[in-house]
């Protein structure tokens, strides 16, 4: 007569047995995932899926106290996937302009933080490394909050074959640096990118400082430490200033309390996932009177929200422009064929740029 114990653990043995099976066939699924977010630039945790996948799956569970702990239960699956993925996400090439330390190497790193970050000279390096190859995703500034578009990397955009698979917000915080044993009154020169001298031009002004452009942020950082002049300061931020072995002699000095740098990420692969509601549209309109005004009419006639618009001169084109607009909605559907139908008609050229989830921060 075997006893309760002797028969808990049979079954216990049993169920283990299966969910070693299950176990191996919900990781190799796990690779699939992970193949489809490297292809399309997708970062590894999408915490709204993994909250309506534990919401969906714990109501399966009837028991109330045993609910609680499935819940823990997948939570832990959920973070062992994620750390598998990651190991594989290491041999994921990340393209930024920049050097190390730069806004830009900040976003990329928060994206994907287990990835190898690469950098390159400028916007249009970054983005031709994932078009010959080199890397497998860039991810490059699209617009300030206080410094507006970042022209360059619209134009690669429209002109080129990537796809904007996300969209995501940095909080961006300009600092006073300067080499250790400085001080704010040391200083009588302050080098920066143009756009962060931009941001901190009333601070600036107030001290009286001199300026000096640089290509990026960590750049100035850099040259600052290497100078090791206590007169000289850099705007950057306080990741930069770890990194060049500088102090933040006074933090928060940009004119705007809310600046914010909205990153794209840029692949071959365009996405096509229900967590990526919000669509880009990229089109020229035909040089006839009122072919911008009908452009827009289509949009709205097809139920699409436009929730930014912005015009570029077309380089080859003396006065002539092209559009970037962003809507509320996803485009690969019935409607949306439709629509594009319509707009292709009063446009010269057309092109949707991809998808993203609106106002994700990081």
């Amino acid at each position: 007569m075997t006893s309760k114990l002797e028969d808990a653990r049979k079954i216990i043995s049993e169920v283990d047995s299966q969910m070693a099976e299950l176990f191996v066939k919900r990781m190799r699924a796990v690779e699939l995932a992970y193949e489809h977010k490297r292809d399309l630039g997708l970062p590894i945790l999408d915490q709204k899926q993994e909250d309506a996948a534990i919401q969906r799956n714990s109501s399966l569970i009837e028991d109330d106290v045993l609910r609680g702990y499935y819940i823990d239960y997948l939570k832990r699956l959920m973070s062992v996937s994620r750390a598998y993925q990651y190991r594989m996400q290491k041999g994921l090439n990340v393209a930024y302009s920049g050097v190390e330390g730069a806004f830009a190497h900040i976003a990329a790193t928060r994206i994907f933080p287990e990835s190898n970050s690469i950098s390159h000279r400028d916007f249009k390096s970054a983005y031709d490394a994932v078009v010959n190859g080199d890397c497998d995703v860039a991810v490059l500034p699209i617009e300030n909050s206080y410094a507006g578009e970042v022209g360059q990397t619209i134009d690669l955009i429209f002109s080129g074959n990537l796809f904007i698979n996300g969209i995501y917000e940095l909080e961006i915080h300009q600092n006073l640096l300067g080499v250790p044993g400085a001080t704010a009154k040391d200083i009588t020169k302050v080098a920066s990118h143009p756009q962060a001298l931009a941001q901190c031009h009333d601070y600036i002004k107030m001290k009286g400082f001199e300026t000096a452009e640089m290509s990026n942020t960590a750049v100035a950082a850099k040259m600052v430490a290497e100078t090791g002049d206590k007169t000289i300061g850099a705007i950057a931020s306080k990741e930069t200033a770890d990194i060049y072995g500088l102090e933040v002699l006074e933090a928060n000095i940009n004119k705007s309390g809310e600046n914010t740098t909205r990153f794209a990420v840029l692949s071959k692969v365009q996405a096509d996932s229900p967590t990526l509601p919000n669509s880009v549209l990229m089109f020229s309109v035909k040089h006839e009177v009122g072919s911008l005004a009908n452009a827009i009419a289509i949009i709205g006639k097809y139920g699409y929200n436009m929730t930014a618009l912005r015009s570029r001169p077309m380089k080859k084109h003396s006065w002539q422009y092209y559009f970037y607009v962003e809507v509320d909605g996803k485009i690969n559907t019935e409607n949306g064929a439709e629509m594009l139908a319509e707009l292709g008609k009063v446009c010269d050229k057309l092109k949707v740029a991809g998808t993203f989830a609106p106002h994700s921060e990081i």
